[in-house]
């Protein structure tokens, strides 16, 4: 009966590690997630809460400071909990640090600034704001009792190697009519709310990461289409990710000043 019992665990731990196969370690996929049951009591704990509804309800929580009709969860899917979705599972460990695009070392709150100017093609709110402290909240809380980590973990960075020969945009068409127009529309505006526009002036603007072929390319070979993801070839993420990148989207302007409001020093 003890040897049965020793095969039978030994059965369970073959199949658990091979359930995260691609995916990362089995100790990867135990990692913290969001589960409201487990908030701290208290203003910490409605921080870390309203931090993962801007994440989730960005246009109807945000509505001052974003310009596109997306939310943070259209590149962070599952809230930020998803590897090889966006993760943010361990992005609070990796600040401060240099950021090459800017030339500076920056912080957390600046990588967030950024999403808000470019991917939501608006304005950040200000860094001592309920609502920058509550996404700062909530990626902390998420990124519990991990290391300190320079870089992605292996499971979670979604950006592969590109074919060598050009993408085939016309192909990329094909495969948007078939795999994608259901949920993105024709006109790639997506559906309010729902679907995230994939251009057009709703859309992200040419600054954004999702505005990067390779990772467009990525994020599409492993989420997309939202019914069968992984469904598509390399090659196909490839080219249906140039497609979206050849419409028209609107042009991050680099030289507009953005200033935070203004806080009287009792605050601090």
């Amino acid at each position: 009966m003890k040897r049965l019992l020793a095969v039978f665990a030994l059965t369970l731990a073959a199949c658990s590690s091979g359930s995260n196969a691609g995916t990362g370690t089995a100790k990867e996929a135990a990692l913290p997630t969001y589960d409201v049951k487990e908030l701290p009591p208290g203003p910490v704990g409605d921080s870390i809460r309203y931090g993962h509804d801007i994440i989730v309800r960005t246009q109807v929580l945000m509505k001052d400071y974003v310009r596109s009709d997306m939310s943070c969860a259209a590149c962070h899917l599952d809230a930020g909990t998803k590897s090889k979705g966006g993760s943010l599972v361990g992005a609070y460990n990796r600040f401060p640090q240099w950021n090459k695009r800017s030339g500076r070392v920056i912080t957390l709150q600046d990588r967030l600034a950024e999403c808000f100017l470019y991917s939501m093609n608006g304005r950040p709110p200000a860094y001592s704001s309920k609502e920058m402290i509550a996404l700062v909240s909530y990626v902390s809380w998420l990124s519990r009792g991990m290391p300190n980590l320079a870089k992605e973990r292996p499971g979670d960075r979604f950006i592969i190697p590109l074919p060598s020969e050009q993408p085939n945009v016309a192909h990329g068409a094909q495969i948007y009519a078939q795999k994608c127009v259901a949920c993105h529309q024709a006109n790639g505006a997506g559906v309010s709310g729902t679907f995230p526009p994939l251009w057009g002036d709703t859309s992200f603007n040419n600054g954004a990461g999702m505005a990067h072929l390779d990772r467009m390319t990525g994020f599409v070979r492993y989420n997309m289409p939202k019914n069968a993801p992984g469904s598509l070839s390399v090659k196909d993420a490839y080219d249906v990710s140039a497609f979206v990148l050849s419409r028209k989207r609107p042009r991050f302007h680099g030289e507009r000043l953005v200033a935070p409001e203004p806080t009287p020093a009792r605050y601090f």
